[in-house]
C-alpha cells in the first residue's frame, strides 16, 4: 500500500515567519560583526540536537563483494565504501561513514524563500519516492532513488536523485530545481551529527561546506558552486533563524571554536529550470572529506551511478541481485510482481557492516529519532541482536545466498561471552543481547532464544550444504557446544551490572526484552537448539553431550504446557474459552495470577491478562502441531477482536480496494509505542508514561502465514498468498519499506497524522519485517515452512 507521507506545518524557532521585519523584532540579537562574512556565528551551542523522524522512505549504501568472506579494500572493485544513507519525508536523513551506526548527518533539506514565505522541505512539500534503476516489470534493482518534492501551492518542484559512490566515501545528490517564479531563492540547508552526536561540532565554509568532530569529518561540495554560504547554530544563527525578517543578511564564515549543534546553509544557482551535483565527501579531516567529494564529483553522475548499479563490467547491486537463485525461483509467489522482494534482498544486504563482516543489524534507524536526544552517541537498532541476526541469516538463505549467512554466522562468534569477554567473571556460552557491530557490549542480559538460534542456524547451515562436515565440527566444538552446554546448566552471571543465575528454560528476558520467566516462544527456540545442537555433537562423535542435550529437550518439552498454558485464564464467555497460553509467567504455575515486571510505563500486570503470539514458534519449529488442542484454543482468545483494545491483539485493516488483512500487536497491554492518551512518541521527555501503546507489528502477519501453511499442511496455498503475503505488501510504504510497527487507529493521533495501517515512527525499514516476508514467500511458493526443524518435528510429534 503506498502513502503519502503527511504535510506538516512548519513553525521556525519564533514560531512564524516575521515577514518584511527585522531580526530585532524577532527577538534576534544582531550586531556589525554578526553581519560580517568573516565572523563566527553566535549562539552556541544551539538547539538541544535529535535525530530524524524514523519512519525512512529509503536506505542505501554500495554493495560491495566479499574477498575470502571478507570486505576488502583489496578487492577488485578498488576500496570498499562504508557510506550508508536513509531518506525520510522527501529529504536526505541520517547518513552514516564508518560503521554503520556511526551517524555524521542528522539531515540535509533544501530551504525556499519567496516574497511573503519561507518554506522548508519536508514540512512544506508533498513528496512522491521511485527507484533510478528497474527492469522492465518495474522491479527495482538498486538502492538508488529519485524523489519528487513539489510545494502545497504548486509554486516549485525539486526532484533529488540518490545514491553512494561505490569506489569512495562519498554520497552523490543530484537536484533539478524547477521553480514557477523566478524571484524565488533556494538555498541547501544540512545539520551534521558528527561522530554519532549532534553536539559537538564544528562548522567552516569557503566554495564549501565544511563540519567535523574528532576524526570524523563531512564537505558538502557542488559542482556548480554556491552563491552565498554560511556556519551557525540550530535554532539561533541557523539559515531559518536568519530568514525570519524574509532575507539572507548573515554570513558567518564558522561557528569558532565553541562546538555545539551547527548548521550548513548556502544559497544555489538558480534561475529558472537548473540542475544541480552535490555531494557530499566523508573523511578523517577535512582535507580527507573534500578529497572524497572532489573524486566522486570528477567521475560525474553517470560514471558514480552505473558503478553503483552495477551496470557493465562494474560489479554493483545488479550482480548481487542476479546471484540469488532462490529469489528468481519464488518471486512470482508475490502478489505484487515481485517488487518487495527485490527492496527486501536489496535493504537486508545494505543492512550490514563493511568493516565488521556479517554484522547485520536491525534497522538503519532511531527510533522515534525526532524526539531522542542526539546529545550522546546512541546506535539506536543500528546494532547486533542475535535474534534479529537469525531471522535475517535465514532469509538470506531463502534467497539463494550462501556466502551472507556463512560469513554473519562466523561473525557471531565475536558476540558469544567466554572467558576473553572484556569484564566477565561469569557463566559463558551464552550470546550478549545487543553489541556495536564491532562487538562492544552494550546490553547485557540474557535471553536463551538468543543462545539457542545460533545453534539452530549453523545446524540450517549444514544441512543445506553451505557448511561441510569438517566446517560444522569446527563451530560445534568452538561456538556450537559452549551454547547448548548453557541452554542445559545456565549458571552464575558476573558481567557488568548482570550477576543473575540462570536456571533454563527459566530465562531472563523473553524476546520482547522486558520480562523473565517461562515463555512459551523462547521454549520453543531453546527445544529446537538443543534437538540441533544432539545432532552435531553425534556427527563428532561426542554422543554423551548429544544424549544430555536430547534428555534435556525432552524435559523441556514435557513442561512447556504445565508452565505456560492457563485453564482459568480470565478471556472467557464471549471473550473466549480461558485456556491459552501466557505470554510468560515468572513460576510454574500458569493458574495463579501471578504479576508481570512493570514495563514501558505499563505498570505490573496479571499474566493471565496479556496475550502474545508467541506461542506459534512451538509450531514453526516442530515443537507442536499445528492442530494441537493448546494451539488452537489459545487462537480463540488471540483472534477475538471484540477484546477491549487495552488486551486486544488482532486488527483488521481494509485497504483502498477493500481488500482486508489481518495484523496483530505483540501482545496485550504492550507499552512500547506512541501515547495514546497525549499523542507523544514512546518515552517523550525520557520517561515512559501510562498511555503508551505498542502498535501492529506486520512480521505477526508473516508469522501467521507460515502457521496457517502449516496448519493446511501446504494446501490452499494461493488462498494463503492472498492474505498473508499480500497482507505484508499491504503494510509496505511509498518506498516499499517495512516498518517495525503500523498505526492502528486506537487513541490520539500523533503530529504526524498517520493513516491505519501506516508505519509509525518506531523504526522503519526493520530487518526482521523484511526477513520475514522473504521467508513467507519461500514458505508458501515451496508448501513447507522454511525454518521448520524437521528433528524436533519428528521427536515430538509423532
Amino acid at each position: 500500500m503506498k502513502k503519502h507521507i503527511r504535510n506538516l506545518v512548519f513553525a521556525t524557532a519564533a514560531t512564524a515567519l516575521v515577514a518584511c521585519g527585522d531580526k530585532e523584532e524577532a527577538g534576534i540579537q544582531v550586531d556589525a560583526a554578526e553581519s560580517g562574512s568573516s565572523s563566527a556565528a553566535h549562539g552556541a551551542p544551539g538547539r538541544a540536537p535529535t535525530w530524524a523522524f524514523s519512519a525512512k522512505t529509503g536506505i542505501g549504501t554500495s554493495y560491495e563483494a566479499y574477498v575470502n568472506g571478507q570486505h576488502s579494500d583489496e578487492a577488485a572493485t578498488g576500496a570498499v565504501s562504508k557510506v550508508w544513507f536513509s531518506i525520510a519525508n522527501g529529504v536526505l536523513t541520517e547518513t552514516m561513514w564508518g560503521m554503520i551506526h556511526e551517524a555524521q548527518l542528522k539531515d540535509l533539506k533544501v530551504v525556499v524563500r519567496g516574497e511573503d514565505f519561507v518554506d522548508v522541505e519536508g514540512a512544506d512539500t508533498r513528496t512522491q519516492i521511485s527507484y533510478l534503476h528497474t527492469d522492465a516489470q518495474g522491479r527495482p534493482l538498486s538502492l538508488a532513488y529519485r524523489i519528487v518534492n513539489e510545494d502545497l501551492e504548486g509554486r516549485y518542484t525539486i526532484e533529488k536523485h540518490l545514491f553512494t559512490d561505490p569506489d569512495g566515501q562519498a554520497l552523490f545528490h543530484r537536484l533539478i530545481i524547477t521553480p514557477k517564479d523566478a524571484s524565488l531563492d533556494f538555498y541547501v540547508m544540512a545539520n551534521p551529527h558528527m561522530g554519532n552526536t549532534g553536539g559537538g561540532d564544528l562548522a567552516t565554509v569557503d566554495d564549501a561546506l565544511h563540519a567535523w568532530e574528532g576524526a570524523s569529518a563531512m564537505t558538502v561540495l557542488s559542482a556548480q558552486g554556491f552563491e552565498q554560504s554560511s556556519a551557525g547554530f540550530v535554532g539561533v544563527s541557523d539559515l531559518l533563524a536568519d530568514l525570519e525578517d524574509g532575507q539572507q543578511d548573515w554570513t558567518f564564515s564558522s561557528t569558532g571554536e565553541v562546538a555545539g549543534n551547527v548548521s550548513l546553509a548556502a544559497k544555489l544557482p538558480v534561475s529558472g529550470p537548473t540542475q544541480l551535483d552535490l555531494v557530499l565527501g566523508f573523511g578523517d579531516s577535512t582535507a580527507a572529506s573534500r578529497a572524497a567529494a572532489q573524486s566522486t564529483l570528477a567521475q560525474g553522475y553517470d560514471a558514480v551511478l552505473a558503478a553503483y548499479n552495477g551496470v557493465g563490467d562494474a560489479v554493483g547491486w545488479e550482480d548481487y541481485l542476479a546471484s540469488l537463485d532462490g529469489l528468481m525461483q519464488i518471486r512470482d509467489s508475490a502478489q505484487d510482481g515481485g517488487s518487495l522482494m527485490h527492496v527486501s534482498a536489496l535493504v537486508l544486504k545494505a543492512q550490514e557492516d563493511k568493516i565488521h563482516s556479517g554484522a547485520l543489524i536491525a534497522s538503519l534507524s532511531n527510533p522515534w529519532g525526532d524526539t531522542v536526544s542526539a546529545e550522546r552517541s546512541s546506535t539506536g537498532y543500528k546494532a547486533v541482536w542475535p535474534r534479529d541476526f537469525y531471522q535475517c541469516a535465514m532469509a538470506f538463505l531463502a534467497l539463494g545466498d550462501t556466502e551472507t549467512p556463512q560469513v554473519a554466522f562466523e561473525y557471531l562468534e565475536k558476540v558469544q561471552v567466554t572467558d576473553k569477554t572484556p569484564g566477565n567473571k561469569g557463566a559463558t556460552g551464552w550470546f550478549l543481547q545487543k553489541t556495536h557491530v564491532n562487538g562492544d557490549l552494550e546490553w547485557m542480559a540474557v535471553q536463551l532464544d538468543q543462545t539457542a538460534m545460533p545453534i539452530m542456524l549453523g545446524w540450517k547451515l549444514w544441512h543445506q550444504g553451505v557448511m561441510s562436515d569438517e566446517e560444522i565440527l569446527h563451530w560445534y566444538n568452538t561456538m556450537l557446544k559452549p551454547a547448548a552446554d548453557f541452554l542445559v546448566d545456565g549458571g552464575k552471571l558476573n558481567l557488568d551490572w548482570n550477576t543473575a543465575e540462570i536456571i533454563p528454560p527459566y530465562t531472563q528476558q523473553e524476546r520482547w526484552e522486558e520480562q523473565e520467566g517461562y515463555s512459551p516462544s523462547t521454549m520453543a527456540a531453546v527445544i529446537a537448539g538443543l534437538v540441533s545442537a544432539a545432532d552435531m555433537a553425534k556427527l563428532a562423535g561426542d554422543n554423551e553431550a548429544a544424549q544430555r542435550y536430547l534428555d534435556t529437550a525432552d524435559r523441556y518439552e514435557a513442561v512447556i504446557e504445565a508452565y505456560t498454558f492457563t485453564t482459568t485464564g480470565v478471556f472467557d464467555g464471549e471473550l473466549g474459552n480461558g485456556r491459552y497460553y501466557l505470554r510468560i509467567t515468572q513460576n510454574e504455575d500458569p493458574n495463579d495470577n501471578g504479576s508481570l515486571l512493570d514495563r514501558n510505563g505499563r505498570g505490573p500486570l496479571n499474566e493471565k491478562e496479556i496475550l502474545d503470539g508467541g506461542f506459534l514458534e512451538l509450531v514453526r519449529y516442530g515443537v507442536r502441531a499445528a492442530n494441537d488442542e493448546h494451539v488452537l484454543d489459545t487462537l480463540e482468545e488471540l483472534d477475538n477482536e471484540a477484546l477491549p483494545d487495552e488486551f486486544r491483539v488482532k486488527y483488521t485493516f481494509e485497504s483502498e480496494n477493500g481488500e482486508r488483512f489481518p495484523g496483530w500487536r505483540r501482545y496485550g497491554d504492550d507499552g512500547y509505542g506512541e501515547d495514546a492518551d497525549t499523542g507523544n512518541g514512546y518515552a517523550e521527555g525520557g520517561e515512559n508514561t501510562p498511555g503508551q501503546r505498542g502498535r501492529v507489528w506486520p512480521f505477526f502477519t508473516g508469522e501467521r502465514g507460515h502457521y496457517e501453511l502449516a496448519r493446511a499442511k501446504g494446501e490452499d496455498r494461493a488462498q494463503l498468498a492472498s492474505v498473508y503475503i499480500a497482507g505484508m505488501e499491504y503494510f509496505a510504504n511509498e518506498g516499499l519499506m517495512l516498518p517495525e510497527q503500523v498505526w492502528d487507529g486506537v487513541g490520539v493521533d500523533t503530529p504526524h497524522r498517520f493513516d491505519m495501517g501506516e508505519g509509525t515512527n518506531s523504526a522503519t525499514p526493520l530487518a526482521w519485517t523484511h526477513a520475514e516476508y522473504i521467508k513467507l514467500v519461500r514458505s508458501i511458493h515451496d508448501g513447507v515452512v522454511w525454518d521448520h526443524y524437521p528433528l524436533v518435528r519428528q521427536r515430538y510429534q509423532n
